[in-house]
């Protein structure tokens, strides 16, 4: 995770697994896991996803971190990882 432009998370996430859903399916799953009070903006291709997550209240840079961290270990995103920073 990076932050991004004030005010702004960024999430990258990407296929590990070639057997896993792409994109696509991911970025549902993704976001269904999430908190649905949350404001995110995917950017979704076959093997990456990259979700902005507006920082607002309570949300902020770690909260979005502790967040992904918990839904990446639930099965439906098997094959999924954050990719690593710089």
């Amino acid at each position: 995770m990076t932050a991004g432009r004030a005010g702004v998370a960024d999430v990258v996430l990407v296929r590990r697994d070639r057997a896993a859903p792409t994109g696509w399916t991911t970025v549902v799953r993704l976001l269904g896991l999430l908190p649905g009070h949350w404001s995110c903006h995917p950017e979704v291709d076959q093997d990456r996803v990259v979700l902005r997550v507006e920082l607002a209240g309570a949300t902020d840079a770690s909260a979005v971190r502790r967040a992904v961290t918990c839904v990446l270990a639930d099965t439906a995103l098997r094959g999924w990882a954050e990719e690593p920073q710089a």
